[in-house]
């Protein structure tokens, strides 16, 4: 199966014009696509399935708890699904059938273990008051976002336990905040800042096939060993702010192939 993935394209403040990549046969958009929901709109009529999972910016100035039911029936005007800690499978025109699993995966803030977790919910601050969502009434903070997270991680390593049975020939795993502290950003490096984007997630890839992510406004495309099979690849294929010059050596029609 042949997959095109899109993120953090920002369209409440970035112009891009997102086109179908020629021979893709599923759409991943794996969140920060619009702050104001309104640029799904562009992906209606998209001519290969759409997949969605939303990013922490779909959550800006909303209360997080209505969020998913809302996205969910904004993207099904257009006709594209939203995973919220949710599975679909998609068959491929080769027969090859792909179990999805889909789930934002906030921050849980253990990314460099859990004596160094008050210094990164400290930094997480400074994005949530960006952010300006609610929890319960509440403005979200750090332990809100830790709640939504483990609560994601542990819908998710459920579900990656679960044996196929003959139900699905692979696994892609497609969430908003990365799978390991291999996908920080080059510019940023390992500081506690670093804990609001990556999640230590290490331990659940060899259970995925392909592993897609955004959060980062950079590119990666890494594999891990798995002893006895093929690797299992984590993909980052963010666009981020052109004003940032985040978007340089973006290819918005890269080809993500599953085997």
């Amino acid at each position: 199966m042949k997959l095109q993935l899109l993120s953090d394209l920002h369209l409440e403040t970035e112009a891009f014009d997102p086109e179908p990549s020629p021979g893709a046969e599923l759409l991943v958009l794996a969140g920060d696509i619009d702050a104001t929901w309104a640029g799904y709109e562009r992906f209606a009529g998209w001519p290969v399935p759409v997949l969605v999972v939303a990013g922490n910016h779909e959550y800006d100035d909303r209360e997080t708890e209505r969020v998913p039911q809302a996205l969910a029936a904004h993207c099904d005007r257009y006709g594209l699904q939203l995973l919220h800690r949710a599975a679909t499978t998609v068959t491929a025109a080769s027969g090859l059938r792909v179990r999805v699993l889909g789930t934002t995966r906030w921050s849980d803030f253990d990314l460099f273990g859990a004596a160094q977790r008050p210094r990164a919910e400290r930094a997480a601050a400074y994005f949530l008051r960006l952010m300006a969502a609610t929890r319960a009434g509440a403005p979200l903070d750090a332990a809100g976002v830790r709640a939504e997270g483990l609560a994601c991680r542990a819908w998710l390593e459920t579900e990656l336990q679960r044996p196929a049975r003959d139900e699905w020939d692979r696994t892609l795993v497609v969430t908003h905040f990365a799978p390991s502290l291999r996908s920080a950003d080059p510019r940023y490096g390992r500081q506690p800042g670093t804990a609001s984007f990556c999640n230590a997630d290490d331990d659940l890839l060899p259970r995925a096939d392909l592993w897609l992510h955004g959060h980062l406004h950079c590119r990666h495309d890494y594999s891990q060993p798995r002893p006895g099979r093929a690797p299992v690849r984590v993909v980052c294929q963010a666009r981020g702010l052109a004003g940032k010059g985040e978007d340089q050596g973006f290819d918005a029609h890269k080809l993500i192939e599953l085997l």
